[in-house]
């Protein structure tokens, strides 16, 4: 019997399940518990404790625990357990959780080379979180593993539960993030219409709101404590036990109107600063907590409007919501959710578990022999062989009872001659039927799983031929699920011309049915000489906006250095051949072949890393200050010609980014980074919006910057150049093409041209890129290359320094605008 494996790794809970086809069966905690806290405790003598126990210890002794850990998978953000001496990454950590619940399984399903695993994770979830994810699953030694996004998870689930036909939405809001889908469902067959969500949206963040606006005021008010003893490490067991004493609250809230944060001094054993027992006793009503989280809830609320408006429903078209999340077992949260969309409120499946099970559901139809991890053929052939030139074709996988087998004849058939179906698991039988092109039978499929059948042939004298394989497999499958809507777009940052202005070469548009292959073609903007210095740099993005392709979400590199290969040269304008697939998950594999030196380079081999993406959010308030201003900069400069709400909402999201950064930990600076990324999305719906003021704002920029700064230092001929260009900018300003953005880069080419020249220029750039550490993704190589230019500009060796400037210019963080004129990739379109 074949075992497929299903994990929900959640932010604070986790579940395992399994399914042999036929039945579904979740594995218990050691506490006989549903779920596992994702929690971590390590104790002074280096034992390690996970679950429940470490949940419950993480509270008292906050320094020997790592906890909410998902929520940075993706990043470089260490985890420090400074009381044991002890850093570990969010993948390190979800691997000893992954190891744990897997432990939990049975050894034969442990050990079976044919098990596989799906480990689920959010619709919300970026390329780098994905990548991180599948390698805390390989660290954990699961053997065959593929993701899937929980949406879907939870989809299956629900089709598990109940077949009626027709449209629902899944709201799934977790401890860390919320996730929407809307699936149709007609006879077993599930389309997904669309999903959507917010990568920071869950019962963790209604936590911080009880503790932000409730606890720390009564605190204050009641004792001794300094203004930011919610940061101070004094006072950080004081934090915790209240952050764990709030969640309790919370959770009595679901079933009583009214409950008390409490905590007895002898518990908390803090004092304050003028020797005072420290303890909790604060009562909070359900009419509080939903005031409290009433914003965030309507974010989410938003975030299903949105998908539906993707979909292109409207509440009517909907039947039911179906609830899945620990959150959504409070009941006035989801009578608010179901009235403002105006859609009724299911209880459909348990909405702890609902997403391993769907996950472990979802395995089964999983190819788990192809290296992709694509899904099984739902078509089936066997053929005769020898003279006979006979195929039987049937429906391989089908969530109906019945399913039909149809006989294919390409040459004559010998009159009498008939064929026979039986059912090895029931024995029922067709009886003969007459074997002629297109003669059909319907079988029952009496049980879940495998139906197993054997195909009889009889000769027109009724003697039986025997066939080399006689027996087919008709899966009887818990639901089907058809193409699954890519949850992002994502793409390749390449000029669009020799000289244009760089686009995104989109791969994989969001929406886009998954699993999906293609190629795409580009062309190498300069040479490569094998063992040279240097790199053809595919820069890839996660998000949907055109211009500037920079405002997206920088995901990784992938990039063919010189010394991947050993002989020959990349010319300038050689063939670059991508081969791409994206898989259920929305997780991207890339495969690169240059012809003119016979080279295939793939991701698969390390050429793509996450790493040039990732951010450590324990030190990334500097970097999420510079972008915002940046951003708000931009904004305050089109605001002058345009009014557009969407402006204003980005000036909010600037706003609680600056608010959330400032207070230190990583949690809030990565909800911050994912403000500033919203407020550049709803500058790009301005732009779109307002094309030709915008325009005009970019040119009457750079025509000043040229004019203010630049100009006294170029040559006439430059002057003229430049001019020129502008007054062709200013004609192609109402062009629906993109020719108007390809002036205005070369324009902005031109000032840094001119600029570069410059001594001092150079010299000012240098000692503004050394101390801008935060800009850099790799510390050391920074650190060295600012030593480097040092050397060189007490050598005033400015040549040198020259240099130095622009290899740090090449590998910096760009914060978009003007700024992405010196970090583009060195590829072109075509």
């Amino acid at each position: 019997m074949k075992h497929y494996v299903g994990i929900d790794l959640g932010t604070t809970n986790s579940a395992i399940t399994t399914y042999d086809a036929e039945n579904v069966r979740l594995y218990k905690s050691p506490e006989q518990n549903d779920v596992t806290p994702s929690a971590i405790f390590v104790d002074k003598r280096g034992n390690r404790y996970f679950g429940q126990r470490a949940y419950e210890n993480a509270a008292r002794s906050p320094d020997n625990a790592a906890k909410l850990f998902k929520r940075l998978m993706g990043t470089s953000t260490p985890i420090n357990l400074s009381a044991v001496g002890l850093v570990m990454t969010p993948e390190e950590c979800s691997a000893e959780i992954l190891r744990v619940l897997f432990g939990y399984l049975p050894e034969e399903i442990r050990n079976d080379p044919d098990t596989g695993t799906v480990i689920t994770v959010p619709a919300a979830f970026n390329q780098m979180q994905k990548d991180a994810t599948m390698a805390a699953a390989e660290s954990a030694g699961l053997g065959k593993v593929a993701l899937m996004q929980e949406p879907v998870a939870a989809v299956m689930s629900v089709m598990r539960q109940r077949k009626s036909d027709g449209i629902f939405l899944v709201f799934d809001l977790g401890g860390g993030t919320l996730d929407i889908a809307i699936a149709e469902s007609i006879n077993g067959r599930v389309s997904l219409l669309a999903h959507g969500g917010v990568a920071m949206c869950g019962g963790r963040d209604f936590d911080r709101a009880l503790m932000d606006n409730i606890v720390k005021p009564w605190l204050m008010e009641n004792f001794d404590l300094p203004d930011n003893f919610s940061v101070d490490k004094q006072y950080s067991a004081l934090r915790h036990m209240a952050e764990w004493a709030t969640e309790r609250a919370k959770i009595e809230l679901s079933a009583r109107d009214e409950s008390i944060i409490s905590l007895d001094d002898s518990e908390l054993r803090v004092r304050d600063r003028s020797g005072a027992d420290i303890y909790l006793d604060i009562p909070v009503t359900r009419a509080e907590y939903d005031a409290l989280i009433a914003d965030k809830l309507e974010e989410a609320i938003q975030a299903a409007r949105d998908t539906l408006d993707k979909a292109g429903l409207t509440a009517h078209d909907v039947g039911r919501v179906v609830f899945v999340g620990g959150p959504t077992q409070y009941k006035p949260l989801r009578d608010k959710v179901a009235f403002e969309l105006g859609i009724a409120a299911s209880t459909d499946v348990n909405p702890m578990t609902a997403v391993s099970e769907g996950a472990a559901v979802f395995a089964e139809s999983i190819d788990w022999t192809s290296h992709s991890r694509g899904r099984k053929s739902g078509r089936g052939e066997l053929s005769s062989g020898g003279g006979l030139n006979l195929t039987f074709n049937y429906v391989a996988r089908t969530p109906d009872t019945k399913a039909r087998i149809v006989a294919k004849a390409a040459g004559q058939v010998v009159a009498g001659a008939a064929f026979q179906i039986d059912s090895l698991d029931t024995g029922w039988s067709s009886g003969r039927v007459e074997l002629r092109d297109g003669a059909n039978v319907e079988v029952p499929l009496t049980k879940p799983g495998e139906n197993v059948f054997k195909v009889f042939i009889f000769d027109g004298a009724g003697g039986h031929i025997t066939l080399p394989q006689d027996k087919l497999i008709i899966s009887r499958t818990a639901a089907q699920i058809d193409a699954i809507p890519a949850s992002h777009s994502i793409g390749v940052e390449a000029r669009e011309k020799l000289g244009g202005r760089m686009i995104m070469a989109y791969i994989v548009r969001e929406g886009d049915p998954l699993p999906k292959k293609g190629k795409i073609t580009f062309r190498a903007d300069e040479s490569l000489r094998a063992g040279a210095p240097g790199s053809i740099k595919f820069k890839l993005f996660e998000g949907s906006i055109d211009e500037p392709p920079t405002d997206n979400r920088f995901i990784g590199l992938f990039e063919i250095r010189g010394s991947d290969f050993s002989e020959g040269v990349i010319v300038k304008g050689a063939e670059l051949l991508v081969d791409y697939e994206a898989h259920d998950s929305g997780a991207i594999v890339l495969d690169v072949t240059v012809p003119s030196i016979g080279a295939n380079f793939n991701s698969g081999r390390n050429f793509y890393s996450r790493q040039d993406g990732q951010i450590d959010y324990s030190n990334a308030a500097k970097l999420i200050e510079d972008d915002a201003e940046n951003l708000e900069s931009r904004i305050d400069a089109i605001a002058k010609k345009v009014n557009d709400p969407q402006l204003d909402r980005a000036r909010a999201k600037l706003r609680s980014a600056k608010t959330d950064a400032a207070k230190g930990d990583p949690e809030s600076a990565k909800q911050a980074m994912d403000d500033v990324q919203e407020a550049k999305k709803l500058l790009a719906l301005t732009r779109r919006a307002n094309l030709r003021d915008i325009r005009t704002v970019d040119l009457e920029s750079c025509v000043s910057m040229f004019d203010e700064i630049v100009r006294r230092h170029a040559r006439p001929a430059e002057e003229t150049a430049f001019d020129n260009l502008a007054a062709t900018a200013r004609r192609a300003i109402a062009s629906p093409s993109g020719d108007f953005e390809s002036h205005l880069r070369e324009m902005r080419g031109k000032n840094w041209d001119i600029l570069a020249r410059q001594d001092w220029f150079v010299i000012d750039r240098f000692k503004w890129l050394a101390g801008a550490p935060h800009l850099f993704h790799n510390a050391k190589e920074h650190e060295q290359l600012a030593l480097t230019g040092l050397a060189a500009l007490e050598k005033n060796d400015i040549d040198q320094l020259r240099n130095v400037v622009d290899h740090l210019d090449s590998i910096r963080i760009s914060l978009g605008g003007d700024d992405q004129m010196l970090a583009g990739s060195n590829i072109l379109v075509g």
